[in-house]
């Protein structure tokens, strides 16, 4: 997963015309770490996906933009356009993650 560090290169990135996949995170958060644990076997299953990740506390104006109320989040943008979020709420075990991955991705 590759690290995005600022709103230039975030605005830059969700221009793709193909889906990215951008995972909202702090250090602090334990539910981040537990997400680290089982993402590796996710990235594989969706390789063709470009995969980056976003300190939400280095970037907060992103989160509030997007409405990432709480992390992890995933969220998938496509031509500029966020076509989907998964709140942290649901996103505590890999079915979840992935079960929002097959909904969410072509």
């Amino acid at each position: 997963m590759k690290k995005i560090t600022t709103e230039a290169q975030f605005n830059e990135l969700i221009q793709s015309d193909k889906e990215i996949i951008v995972k909202f995170y702090a250090d602090w958060c334990p539910d981040c770490t537990r997400m680290n644990m089982f993402i590796g076997d996710i990235l594989e299953a969706y390789q063709e996906n470009d995969w980056y990740e976003l300190n939400k506390d280095d970037l907060p104006e992103l989160a509030d933009k997007y409405q990432v109320m709480g992390i992890p989040s995933l969220l998938i943008f496509k031509n500029g356009e966020k076509t989907g979020h998964l709140h942290s709420a649901n996103a505590k075990t890999p079915e979840e993650v992935n079960e929002f991955l097959a909904e969410h991705i072509s």
